[in-house]
C-alpha cells in the first residue's frame, strides 16, 4: 500500500491524492471506486432508506469514519428531520475530514457544516435536516450504555478480518440490544462470522449484491420478539 501523502497523527494515506486509507487497519476508508456510490447501495438502500425515513428514524452507526455515510443520509433525508448516532473509536481531524469529503461536490454544503461541526473528542450538530452527533471511544465499552435504540444501522467498521473488535459477537448482541422493533442493519462484508453472530442476536440476516468489485453485502432485519 502506497500513498501520496501521510498523515502521522491519525495513521492515514492518501490514494490517488483523495482516498483515505487507515494505516492502522491497512483498509480505505470507502470504496476506491466511488464512496458515495457504495454508501447509497449498501447502508441506504440496504436499510430500505429513504422509503423509511419519517420524523424522529433514528439511525446509529458503528466507524464514522469520514462521516460520508451521515452525509448520505443528510442528503437522501430532504427536509424529514431524522436522528443519527455515530460510534468512532479513532476520529480523524476536521482537516483529514474536509480533505476525504471534498472530491464528493454534491455533498459539499452538509461537508461544510460537518466539518464545522467537527471536534475528535465529539461533536452535536445539525447536518442538513439530520440531528447528529458521535460518540469517541470504544463501541464495546460505549454502546452497552446507550439509553436508546435505532431503527437502522450502518454497520461500517473496517473489514473483519483487520478490525475484528467491531465485529465481536457480543457486540453484534449489543447492536441487536439496541434496534428497534422492526429495525435493519446493512453492511458491505458478508463475512460469514458476523452474518452468523448478527442471526445469533435475533437479527434475520440476508445476502445480497455487493457494490463495485464485492460480490456480496449482508443485510437484515430483526426478528419479532429480539431487541429491546
Amino acid at each position: 500500500m502506497t500513498g501520496d501523502q501521510s498523515s502521522a497523527a491519525s495513521g492515514l494515506d492518501w490514494r490517488a491524492g483523495e482516498v483515505p486509507v487507515s494505516t492502522r487497519f491497512g483498509d480505505p476508508y470507502y470504496s476506491l471506486q466511488d464512496g458515495l456510490a457504495e454508501a447509497r447501495h449498501v447502508f441506504l438502500a440496504g436499510n430500505g432508506l429513504p422509503g423509511r425515513l419519517t420524523p424522529g428514524f433514528r439511525v446509529a452507526e458503528l466507524g464514522v469514519g469520514t462521516g460520508l455515510n451521515l452525509l448520505a443520509l443528510a442528503e437522501a433525508a430532504g427536509e424529514v428531520p431524522v436522528l443519527y448516532l455515530g460510534f468512532e473509536a479513532f476520529p480523524l481531524t476536521a482537516a483529514e475530514v474536509e480533505r476525504a469529503l471534498a472530491p464528493f461536490a454534491s455533498l459539499a454544503p452538509f461537508a461544510g457544516q460537518l466539518v464545522a461541526a467537527w471536534r475528535p473528542e465529539g461533536f452535536a450538530a445539525r447536518i442538513g435536516s439530520v440531528e447528529a452527533g458521535m460518540v469517541v471511544g470504544d463501541a464495546r465499552r460505549m454502546l452497552p450504555v446507550w439509553q436508546s435504540a435505532a431503527d437502522a444501522w450502518f454497520l461500517d467498521g473496517f473489514a473483519p478480518a483487520r478490525n475484528p473488535e467491531l465485529w465481536e459477537p457480543s457486540l453484534m448482541a449489543e447492536v441487536a440490544r439496541h434496534t428497534a422493533p422492526g429495525g435493519t442493519f446493512a453492511t458491505y462484508t458478508a463475512a460469514g462470522a458476523v452474518r452468523r453472530s448478527l442471526a445469533e442476536a435475533g437479527f434475520a440476516v440476508e445476502r445480497a449484491a455487493g457494490y463495485g468489485r464485492k460480490r456480496h453485502m449482508s443485510r437484515g432485519v430483526l426478528a419479532a420478539g429480539a431487541g429491546p
